[in-house]
């Protein structure tokens, strides 16, 4: 970890599934603490609480118990209006299967989070769409609709799709999972040089390997960091 002031704070923080088979506890009071402008790897085997945390974090589920901050806000106390404002403009999410909108263009697709949230005049819009875009490598491809292009190439649109915002934080939840290695290679160096730009990236995945990429990596054990994390 590095000294720069945290830009995520988790505490104690717990979360039980209940289900007519019974409740399953998923995190069990965990801790962890995030610098601004840190590559994070978050790995573990399945069932080990990765998903839950990233989307706890990124305020798309809710907690049990414990405390979430990013910056100055308390993640934790926001309803689920309040966590889908505040995401739009704070955390870029980038989803193993893409997610994208098969009836919307390319740059259509990544100007959509500008479109909810209102945070750039509409006449800038596809221009930052098209530099984004451009940032990713895939500029040429602005006109054509996600079924058009490659797996790794809708990667690359989801994460400019992430970054329409200009949010400080990005999660990505097994972002290389169904990539090939050149592929996930590529991708994994946008998300180093998101950092180095001064991004908080948090990435989760199965794979070891990735941690070496990172500044940081954390595993998680049954819902916990053990203390030799």
């Amino acid at each position: 970890m590095n000294d720069t002031k945290p830009l995520l704070r988790v505490s104690g923080l717990t979360k039980q599934y209940d289900s007519l088979a019974g409740s399953v506890q998923a995190l069990k009071g965990l801790d962890l603490t995030v610098a601004q402008g840190e590559f994070l790897v978050i790995t573990g085997k399945s069932g080990a609480g990765k998903t839950t945390l990233v989307n706890m974090i990124a305020g798309l589920d809710r907690h049990s118990g414990g405390e979430i901050w990013v910056a100055d806000t308390a993640v934790h106390q926001l309803s689920r209006e309040q966590a889908a404002v505040w995401r739009r403009q704070n955390v870029g999410v980038v989803f193993q299967t893409f997610e994208l909108l098969p009836g919307l263009t390319i740059w259509q697709n990544v100007t959509l989070p500008m479109d909810f949230a209102g945070r750039y005049p509409e006449r800038e819009r596809r221009t930052r769409a098209l530099h984004l875009l451009e940032q990713v490598g895939i500029a040429d491809h602005a006109r054509k609709r996600p079924s058009a292009i490659s797996g790794g190439q809708q990667q690359r649109v989801a994460i400019a799709r992430a970054l329409a915002n200009d949010p400080p934080l990005i999660v990505a939840d097994e972002p290389t999972g169904s990539l090939d290695s050149h592929t996930a290679a590529a991708v994994l160096r946008l998300f180093e040089d998101l950092a180095a730009a001064g991004k908080t990236v948090l990435l989760v995945t199965h794979d070891p390997d990735i941690c070496r990429r990172a500044s940081h990596a954390v595993t998680l054990v049954d819902g916990l960091i053990p203390a030799s994390s």
